[in-house]
């Protein structure tokens, strides 16, 4: 079929290195480190294990031998079914008792009591001996086993516990099942929170040993990122489920809120109506949470429950509702200092049998009367309802919360890294609060931010997990392959499944009313973020870019995005992190990641290193119309001009244009490399054409095009360099 041609021009920058050649990258860096950590932890885990089983051991009997001889003692007081007093005073001959006795009686009783007096001797002697070998309290790292952490139920024991350690005890049974599944809660909502969950969720991967289920509540936004993360991240044992925040949103609507989190942060308090009515208990986390131990020791906690306990949570650590902070403060009502819950669990089924619903509705519409609008949120009226019925809650240590917004007492929580099992990053600072100990934490937190997701993708042994048939399909065509084709490894690279990070800075765009908005498309790996800026400035439509990073590089290109006023100024610029994995440069792979999410009738499919004219988005948008795209088959070609040096200016016109390929300091591209790539757009002809012109296609050509968004998809088993948009463009050209 025919193109048309158009009087427009792009201009290409070049740039060091090889032509569109990403490579895999260097390797993440720390993953030896990482996994090296995880071995020697593991066997000082052990070690630590087996001498508190030495001690518990020394310890039951030191607590069993008084027990024994109490129970011994009490048995020995009864003779033929009544009772025998065996007080010193009662056991001596001339005592009234012993005197009414008769002789056989008094014998018998003599006897008795000797025995149990040569009994005493001998347990004593053995209690002695067992405290002598029973080592003392000892402190070190907290064990990762799924026994449940020495908790308590009031603010002395709690505090008690800080200063006696958080280790948990080896010797206990566990409480949670190897294969039982941990269900896990959170609200999410927005792009930003998408990517704190994201860290969450790694720092959770890193330590469980259990399956998982994630209850997602979820924005419209929030559920197209994080379903397309987890559907690509295949990690196996997880299973995620959306609800729609949205929907959710008149059962909290009615509620004044002054949180920064808006209407978002009031949703945990519908739950109960909103996760599954078979799910029985469940964690909920805010998204601003990171933890450094395996997420069954908390699970495990909810053993500890009695009688009304539904809740768990930890004291609030700050002074906010002791009303202190600041002259005429007036806080929600609370329990003494409060709750924090940025870290809750939830008894489900209780909860609803007793009407959790009307529970804390009745409690927040009666307080709202005078407060007028909550500050913190769900917190507030959490608190509220405890104040009313304090028997609902089990009190978390607060190293399952260790809260670093200002003026809080977190500091009383640990005292080493050991102690450390959940960091709460609740500020509006985050990551930037004050806090005497805040490197460490943030450096903690960065180690999650930055490793490798693809090194999470580890089986649980000896668990059955639920059928998933994408990942049946990938193994059965993997299995397919000949391992000895030379080209197996390329063969291999179009089943690669890729972590795909959609949407990952804020993104905004109003479509045009009369459908003629054109989204100019491209990649780019970590060398190209230079273009990003110069592209920014020289097209201001719509921009869909797909990513080649690692994890690392990811947050690499965030600072250096957040750092930008010209990138920061646009939000029309959509980010989708490809995460990178094999050798080999998924070209097309992220060309197609970048064309699926665009939301405009029209795309410019372009490459990073080309400069668009200034004007180009209008006039596209204008030649729209005119070659009426939207009922004919067409594609529209875009010259393409390349410089061998950078240039400190840029043309402005046709006319500047055509004046620097005569002086000779402009050239069409690759005329003096691949001529046949962009020979039949016919330069000479574009010199003089006033209007668009039509062209034949030819083998080998690979212009750059705007077409309609429901062009075919590139092939993506061509990886690295070459024939990538050959092939593509010949597509394009047989089903013109």
């Amino acid at each position: 079929m025919l193109h048309d041609d158009l009087p427009a021009c792009g201009v290409e920058r070049p740039c060091s290195g090889k032509y569109y050649e990403g490579g895999r990258g260097p390797r993440a860096p720390g993953r030896e480190a990482a996994l090296g950590l995880g071995v020697a932890t593991s066997e000082r885990m052990l070690g630590i294990c087996r001498g508190r089983r030495k001690f518990l051991a020394a310890s039951l009997t030191v607590l069993c031998i008084p027990a024994i001889t109490w129970l011994y003692l009490f048995a020995g007081s009864f003779e033929d079914g009544k009772p025998v007093s065996l007080s010193p005073l009662e056991s001596q001959p001339h005592s009234p008792r012993y005197a009414a006795a008769g002789p056989r009686e008094r014998e018998s009783l003599e006897v008795r009591v000797r025995e149990v007096e040569e009994e005493n001797r001998a347990l004593r002697r053995q209690l002695s001996l067992a405290q002598g070998r029973a080592p003392g309290p000892r402190r070190g790292n907290h064990s990762r086993t799924y026994s449940m952490e020495e908790g308590t139920g009031d603010s002395e024991s709690l505090r008690a516990g800080i200063v006696a350690g958080n280790s948990s005890e080896c010797g206990q049974q566990p409480v949670v099942e190897k294969c039982e599944t941990i269900h896990v809660a959170i609200v999410c909502a927005g792009y930003n929170a998408s990517r704190d969950v994201v860290t969450l969720v790694k720092s959770v991967l890193f330590h469980r040993r259990n399956p998982l289920h994630f209850h997602l509540i979820a924005d419209s936004i929030a559920e197209q990122i994080l379903a397309t993360l987890f559907q690509t991240w295949m990690v196996p044992a997880v299973r995620v489920d959306f609800y729609n925040a949205d929907e959710l949103k008149s059962e909290v609507s009615w509620i004044p809120n002054k949180h920064y989190s808006g209407i978002y942060g009031l949703m945990k308090l519908v739950l109960t109506k909103t996760l599954p009515a078979n799910l029985e208990r469940v964690i909920v986390l805010d998204t601003d949470i990171t933890f450094a131990t395996d997420i069954a020791e908390l699970w495990a906690v909810f053993h500890k429950f009695k009688g009304q306990q539904v809740l768990g949570l930890v004291e609030n650590q700050s002074d906010w509702y002791l009303g202190n902070l600041w002259k005429n403060h007036r806080p929600w009502p609370a329990l003494g200092r409060g709750y924090n819950t940025g870290v809750i669990l939830l008894l489900l089924d209780k909860l609803r049998k007793m009407k959790w619903e009307q529970m804390w509705r009745l409690t927040a519409e009666r307080e709202l009367m005078g407060m007028l609008s909550t500050s913190l949120a769900d917190q507030d009226i959490f608190n509220a309802v405890i104040k009313q019925n304090p028997f609902l809650v089990y009190q978390l240590p607060c190293f399952w919360n260790v809260q670093l917004s200002d003026h809080t007492r977190s500091e009383q929580c640990y005292r080493d890294v050991s102690d450390l099992k959940v960091i709460h990053w609740n500020s509006p600072k985050k990551l930037r609060v004050k806090n005497k100990h805040v490197e460490f934490f943030r450096n903690l937190y960065l180690t999650f931010l930055e490793y490798d997701g693809n090194l999470l993708r580890r089986e649980l042994f000896g668990c059955p997990s639920e059928a998933d048939v994408n990942s049946e399909n990938l193994q059965k065509q993997l299995s397919e392959l000949d391992e000895d084709d030379l080209c197996y490894e390329f063969r291999r690279e179009r089943f690669t499944v890729h972590r795909t990070h959609l949407y990952f800075l804020h993104y905004e765009y109003e479509p045009a009313s009369d459908n003629t908005d054109v989204t100019l498309v491209a990649q780019l790996s970590m060398d190209r973020l230079q273009m990003l800026e110069a592209i920014c400035k020289h097209w201001e439509g719509p921009i869909s870019l797909a990513l080649y990073l690692s994890d690392a590089e990811a947050q690499q290109f965030l600072r250096y995005a957040q750092g930008s006023e010209v990138l920061m100024s646009r939000h029309n610029v959509a980010y989708h992190i490809v995460y990178k994995e094999g050798q080999f440069y998924p070209v097309n792979l992220l060309r197609n990641v970048a064309m699926k999410h665009v939301g405009t009738p029209y795309l410019f499919l372009s490459d990073i290193d080309f400069l668009p004219m200034y004007g180009l988005y209008e006039y596209l948008r204008k030649s729209v119309i005119q070659l009426d795209l939207a009922n004919t088959k067409k594609a529209m070609i875009v010259p393409a001009f390349e410089t061998l040096r950078y240039r400190l200016s840029f043309p402005k016109s046709k006319a500047e244009l055509l004046s620097m390929l005569d002086m000779g300091t402009l050239f069409t591209f690759r005329y003096h490399v691949w001529t046949k790539g962009h020979a039949p757009t016919n330069f000479a002809k574009w010199r003089t054409a006033t209007t668009p012109y039509r062209v034949e296609w030819e083998a080998d050509f690979e212009p750059y095009v705007v077409v309609r968004r429901d062009c075919p998809e590139y092939d993506r088993r061509f990886v690295g360099f070459g024939w990538n948009k050959v092939a593509h463009i010949m597509e394009l050209d047989a089903q013109l």
